[in-house]
């Protein structure tokens, strides 16, 4: 008798139900025989830029060690269980950054008010974009580009050096992954989520059918994603049913203002706690990647001018004018709580993207992001927050806290890792001095 050959389905297979066409995760059936035949089957790449406004308390940033034994800073802390995943790196720099224009070069290196250039996450996009059903995912806590503002809401900008809007919704993140985009459900938009089934439910003869032709391995891994979708669902459920019940009058609160300037969230976002609204964010672009729906994100975590006012946080003014601090005791030690509580969503990020398998690793070590800001302390160009994380895979080697011997462009860090996700960009990059060869393996 012949053998029985494994079975092999597409790439781009979907779960459907009415309605819905449900991308899946990366699975070993979804490789070619001669393939699974190798010792590591590959999986794509993906990358990430991440953007926090006002830059950070650099005081408590830096550990006194280097490398990957050193003590934890205050607000390196949460990020302690991800060791030797990401590198700190101290001593890069914006030439064009510092003060509150710095979202402009962030990821360009061309100052505000001058012609753009198209940004790496879009570079990127074009090379490693085209199998995805969105080549590109831009997010903000602030719907669409504020040009012009300080507060710029984007750092991703095409070809031509045009801002791309970018979304703060996660229903309507959710709803772009999961729902075809009908002229029907655009007109049934406002009622839809409440009165919907779940994803899961719509899709589920279609999941059993798939599943019955998968291994042991790959059943586990649809049902650890069929889980996410299904508590993302969740969350985004609550949000909604708690949305047109009426809100207690309470005082105004000196401390943080009337009630609902405490519940609200980013700006648009509708009203979610912002440590709900950061985790939602971070599950969704995890599912993202996990699906493949997209290879390349940009998201601004916190604008300038913005951010840190929320009633979990437990502070006496807002991001902005504790960064003007004066050197007062209280305004420092609640600039480096609020920078904790950022790294603490970010350790959050982490954990999810290393939750996931894929091939013999996980969606971590094929991801490489690239987190830092505008500014350093104290509105400086200089020494800025930046850590780089993920893509072990992809060859980069973490370093835990690096001290550069001299300071180096921030594109430094664009170009090497456009580099590890396989985009080349030549020895000439924006302002880059080469590669970080610290990080490549």
């Amino acid at each position: 008798m012949p053998c029985s050959k494994k079975p092999w389905i597409s790439r781009r297979t979907f779960l459907r139900g009415t309605g819905v066409a449900m991308a899946l995760p990366y699975l070993e059936a979804m490789m070619p025989s001669s393939v699974l035949a190798a010792p590591t089957p590959e999986a794509p790449a993906r990358m990430g830029m991440f953007y926090l406004g006002t830059g950070m308390n650099m005081r408590q940033f830096w550990p006194d060690q280097e490398g990957l034994d050193y003590q934890a800073s205050r607000i390196l802390k949460p990020l302690d269980k991800h060791r030797g995943k990401f590198t700190a790196l101290n001593g890069t720099f914006l030439k064009e950054g510092g003060g509150h224009d710095g979202a402009y070069p962030f990821s360009t290196s061309i100052a505000k008010g001058e012609r753009q250039r198209q940004s790496p996450d879009q570079i990127a996009a074009q090379a490693i974009g085209s199998d995805t059903r969105f080549s590109s995912l831009q997010l903000s806590v602030d719907r669409g580009t504020n040009y012009g503002s300080q507060a710029l809401a984007t750092i991703s900008w095409n070809e031509q050096g045009v801002p791309l809007a970018a979304e703060n919704d996660p229903k309507v993140l959710f709803d772009r992954l999961f729902r075809p985009d009908t002229k029907e459900q655009k007109a049934e938009e406002k009622n839809e989520f409440r009165r919907r089934k779940s994803i899961l439910d719509l899709v589920r003869d279609d999941a059993k059918q798939l599943a019955s032709k998968l291994g042991e391995s790959d059943r586990d891994q649809l049902d650890q994603y069929y889980t996410s979708v299904r508590e993302l669902e969740k969350s985004l459920a609550r949000r909604v049913e708690w949305a047109d019940t009426p809100k207690p009058p309470v005082e105004t609160d000196d401390l943080h203002g009337t009630y609902e300037k405490k519940m609200a969230g980013p700006e648009g976002s509708g009203d979610y706690l912002y440590d709900d609204y950061a985790k939602l964010m971070y599950d969704l672009i995890a599912l993202a990647f996990q699906t493949d729906s997209t290879r390349v994100i940009s998201y601004v975590v916190r604008k300038e001018l913005a951010g840190g006012v929320y009633p979990e946080f437990n502070v006496s003014k807002g991001y902005h004018a504790l960064s003007h601090h004066g050197n007062d005791p209280q305004s420092l030690e609640e600039l480096a709580r609020v920078d904790a509580i950022y790294m603490n969503h970010w350790a959050y990020f982490l954990d999810r993207l290393q939750s996931i398998r894929e091939a013999d690793g996980t969606l971590l070590d094929r991801t490489v992001l690239g987190l830092s800001s505008g500014m350093g302390f104290e509105h400086s160009k200089n020494n800025l927050p930046t850590i780089v994380s993920g893509g072990s895979a992809l060859g980069v080697k973490h370093c835990g806290h690096l001290k550069l011997q001299s300071e180096i462009p921030l594109a430094s860090v664009w170009h090497t890792m456009l580099d590890r996700v396989g985009v080349d960009v030549g020895n000439e990059f924006q302002d880059s001095s080469g590669l970080v060869e610290a990080l490549v393996s």
